[in-house]
């Protein structure tokens, strides 16, 4: 207990009600703030006391050693939770421990797309406000050293979601939550996976996955466009997809996908290369990683937009041409 109001209580013990009053009122009064809104984060192991301090620095107009005093004071001291806060004008010394003992914080957000490739997430980072900076200079191969998982690629690692944070927060920590959480998914899925798929390991359905979540354009068609990769895989044929063809493009690609592009040998040409390419293409969301691995029935090996979002599907290549001259070319 502090000794300020230790000798308060003394006091409030020895006249009566006078002081035992005017304590009660401190803790029910509006404290006096600097500006409108006072925010502060308190990084974990942080003392009691120090809190205490950081508040008046941040714009909490009382004495320090008032307001530790009743941090002790009300046993709750050591409950007070690492985190980002906000206060307005009318929060009372009460309200104000309540509120970190609750954990009551102001989060920021950010929503990882499904479908984005690893640049696109780092860009996002970027561009994340309150989000402390710490992997901007790193490399992709170093962003993923710092995570722990040396010899992994980066892409399609991070599962698409929205991660509230703590202002203030480390972007490694967003990042590790959201490899934590595709590494969850994807076991999961893989673990209930249907029976006679050729894929070899659950990094494979990851790639399979991707390609799947970049080639479906209506949602209802996902597990048929994976059935027509599952059973080009199966035949031995090329998948010739050319969301691969244009990650391998990189940054040479300037939205307009050309014949050389599709005959230019790169590890992720699926026109000139046989199976899956090397890694993921972009982060699958769930239902992408489910379809892959549960494609629906079908012998189809081809399809073709519609130019509506959704897809023809054709079983043999006479069946798909017809479906390309109605759909793409008018005939």
């Amino acid at each position: 207990m502090g000794r300020w109001l230790l000798t308060v209580l003394i006091v409030a013990a020895l006249l009566g009600a006078g002081a035992a009053g005017a304590v009660m009122w401190w803790l029910q009064s509006p404290l006096v703030l600097a500006k409108p809104e006072v925010e502060l984060s308190i990084e974990p192991g942080t003392a009691p006391q120090q809190v205490a301090q950081a508040w008046i620095a941040a714009g909490v107009e009382t004495d320090p050693r008032l307001l530790y005093a009743w941090f002790r004071y009300s046993g709750q001291a050591r409950k007070i939770r690492a985190g980002s806060y906000e206060i307005h004008a009318g929060v009372t010394p009460r309200e104000l421990l309540d509120k970190m003992v609750r954990g009551d914080q102001v989060l920021e957000q950010l929503r990882i797309i499904e479908g984005w490739n690893f640049r696109q997430l780092r860009a996002a980072i970027a561009a994340a406000p309150a989000l402390k900076q710490t992997t901007a200079s790193m490399t992709d191969a170093q962003v993923m050293a710092a995570l722990g998982v040396p010899d992994q690629p980066a892409e399609g690692r991070f599962f698409p979601d929205t991660y509230a944070y703590s202002r203030g927060v480390s972007d490694l920590t967003v990042l590790k939550r959201a490899h934590a959480l595709m590494r969850k998914r994807l076991d999961s899925a893989w673990s209930g996976r249907a029976d006679g798929l050729p894929l070899k390991s659950a990094d494979e359905a990851l790639v399979l996955a991707s390609i799947v979540e970049k080639e479906t354009g209506a949602a209802v068609d996902r597990g048929l466009v994976a059935a027509v990769f599952v059973n080009r895989l199966k035949a031995g044929m090329p998948l010739q997809t050319d969301p691969t063809v244009i990650y391998g493009l990189g940054a040479e690609f300037d939205g307009n996908l050309r014949k050389i592009h599709l005959q230019t040998d790169t590890p992720f040409n699926t026109y000139t290369r046989g199976g899956l390419p090397p890694t993921p293409i972009a982060m699958p969301g769930l239902a992408a990683l489910q379809a892959a691995l549960h494609p629906t029935p079908s012998k189809a090996l081809y399809f073709v937009s519609r130019g509506d979002g959704t897809s023809q599907f054709s079983e043999d290549l006479a069946a798909h041409n017809r479906a390309v001259n109605k759909y793409q070319r008018g005939r």
